[in-house]
């Protein structure tokens, strides 16, 4: 099994830091591998780093603008460089069975977003997680909850994004995860 984690490129406070390194080890001494977006900088390289320390397979994918700008981690046994962004997301998912938002910025939003979108679409019927550190994903869910409340997300959608503190949180969700219906399924024709 593989997870992708989409996290920032910058570290973020001490705590969030400590919580990916506990983390990863914990994916790394499970036998679950890590997909990342291959960077060794900020909150990516901590869970990088954190997951081959402990044994881990971690599978980088890294666009090659950032490896031009010497982004990419150095010490990967495995980083696949793709030319841009798009394909940078897509070689992510399937390379994955799973997909986590650690904390991280508009980057990190718009990978979540969109692995979560692809599932209510009915591209994969992969499990979307967050991982709450310190709460750093509270407010997200608040506005959640107001989209349901308002009538533009479906109940049976935000219940479907599993929201975790740890690794094992991780695992227990995944291994019970049912993918709900596909948002839109087309009409019988007449």
């Amino acid at each position: 099994m593989r997870v992708a984690v989409f996290t920032g490129s910058h570290a973020g406070p001490p705590a969030h830091a400590a919580a990916a390194r506990a983390f990863a080890t914990d994916l790394a001494t499970a036998g679950v591998g890590i997909v990342y977006g291959g960077g060794h900088v900020g909150m990516m390289g901590t869970v990088a780093d954190a997951a081959l320390a402990a044994g881990g397979e971690v599978v980088g994918v890294i666009p090659q603008h950032l490896v031009d700008d010497e982004v990419a981690h150095p010490g990967l046994p495995r980083l696949e460089v793709v030319q841009t962004m798009h394909e940078r997301k897509a070689v992510m998912a399937d390379l994955s069975d799973a997909f986590v938002a650690l904390p991280g910025a508009a980057g990190t939003l718009e990978e979540l977003f969109e692995a979560w979108t692809w599932g209510m679409l009915g591209l994969h019927a992969k499990p979307t997680l967050l991982l709450d550190v310190d709460g750093f994903w509270q407010p997200l869910l608040a506005q959640l909850r107001r989209m349901v409340d308002d009538g533009y997300l479906d109940r049976v959608r935000l219940d479907s994004l599993g929201v975790v503190q740890d690794a094992a949180g991780l695992l227990s969700f995944v291994a019970a995860y049912e993918h709900p219906p596909r948002k839109w399924t087309a009409a019988p024709r007449a």
